[in-house]
Order: C-alpha cells, then sequence, then structure tokens
C-alpha cells in the first residue's frame, strides 16, 4: 500500500524558513517524480516545486530563490527547504508521487498518482 506522509508544516512569521518532509512507502521511490503543492481555500491547486528521477527540479515563479526541492532515494523521502517566507505562502502543503512528470504537471501512468494528506504552512506577517 503506497504511502506518503508529510511533516514539518507549522506557524512561522514572515522571513522565517521550514523544511517538509514526505516519507514514502509502498513503491520504488527512486523510479518515481516527486513534487510539492499547495492549496488555498477558494483557489485552485498550485504545484511548488517537482524533481523528477534524474533529479531535475522545476520550481513555481512564486516560489523561485526561496524554495528548495530535494530527495533522498536510499531513505524514500521528499524534502522542501523552504526560506524568506511570505504570508501569501500560508496554504496547505501536498506532497504527490507519479511515474513522470512535466514540468510542474504530475503525469498519471496506469492509475499511478499518489497523494499525501498534506502539512499546514501559515505564515504571519
Amino acid at each position: 500500500q503506497v504511502q506518503l506522509v508529510e511533516s514539518g508544516g507549522g506557524s512561522v512569521q514572515a522571513g522565517g524558513s521550514l523544511r517538509l518532509s514526505c516519507a514514502a512507502s509502498g513503491y520504488t521511490f527512486s523510479r518515481y517524480c516527486m513534487g510539492w503543492f499547495r492549496e488555498v481555500p477558494g483557489k485552485e491547486r498550485e504545484g511548488v516545486a517537482t524533481v523528477d528521477r534524474g533529479s531535475s527540479t522545476h520550481y513555481g515563479d512564486s516560489v523561485k530563490g526561496r524554495f528548495t526541492i530535494s530527495r533522498d532515494n536510499a531513505k524514500s523521502t521528499l524534502f522542501l527547504q523552504m526560506n524568506s517566507l511570505k504570508p501569501e505562502d500560508t496554504a496547505m502543503y501536498y506532497c504527490a508521487a507519479a511515474p513522470a512528470c512535466a514540468g510542474l504537471f504530475m503525469i498519471r501512468v496506469s492509475g499511478q498518482e499518489y497523494w499525501g494528506q498534506g502539512t499546514q504552512v501559515t505564515v504571519s506577517s
């Protein structure tokens, strides 16, 4: 059974930092593209960053230069280092896995696309 479990969210003041983690199990982590996405009630889900099997990365324009996505294949864990946080970064953050991705889009193959339950990030001004 595939599981993605996010952690590391919380409340922080503007300008602060947080590091999100996503522990994956139930599939071969290294063979999947991984990504971070965020949602705010009333708005469309936004792609934050993705890292493919070859560790190539893509970032949303709003987080470039502030966020860094990385993966540890040996530990089946995905990370998102978030620096210089802004109030507009407040959202529920989800990690996702799919066999492939194109830019900030996860590509479902044979029904394989997995999502975690999310971790809340709140940035106060």
